[in-house]
């Protein structure tokens, strides 16, 4: 087990990516999302999408907020399986869609991890098959 004292430990990036997951992403409530962004990611962090770059914890906030407004009530991302990682870099899969509803979208958050947060958070969307 990593020594949580240790700088060169690993970090927990199943427990990372999940929260990062529920308590960011599908959390509804933009004062409950703004403590999980200061408690899960630094400073000023950085996040890739397909179509731009987001920057700073407030401009994640109001993305995953324009997210769950756009799709609606009982839209929520699943995680799929644990997440994977090592030196730094953590992968968790998941889908999304309404609550019991068909899946809409899949895909993967990729992380680089700093001091046990998340630095950068890469959002990969997998290809529609139609």
């Amino acid at each position: 087990m990593p020594d949580a004292n240790d700088p060169a430990a690993e970090p927990d990036y199943d427990h990372l990516l999940r929260a990062n997951l529920l308590r960011v992403f599908n959390e509804r409530d933009a004062a409950r999302r703004a403590v999980a962004l200061a408690e899960l990611y630094v400073s000023d962090p950085v996040m890739f999408e397909p179509d731009g770059v987001v920057e700073g914890q407030a401009g994640i906030a109001e993305v995953a907020g324009r997210l769950l407004d756009g799709f609606g009530p009982g839209f929520a991302f699943v995680p799929e399986g644990a997440a994977v990682g090592h030196h730094g870099l953590g992968v968790l899969r998941w889908r999304a869609g309404p609550e019991g509803g068909e899946t809409l979208v899949t895909g993967a958050d990729a992380a680089e991890i700093v001091g046990g947060r998340i630095a950068r958070l890469w959002v990969l969307l997998d290809r529609s098959a139609g």
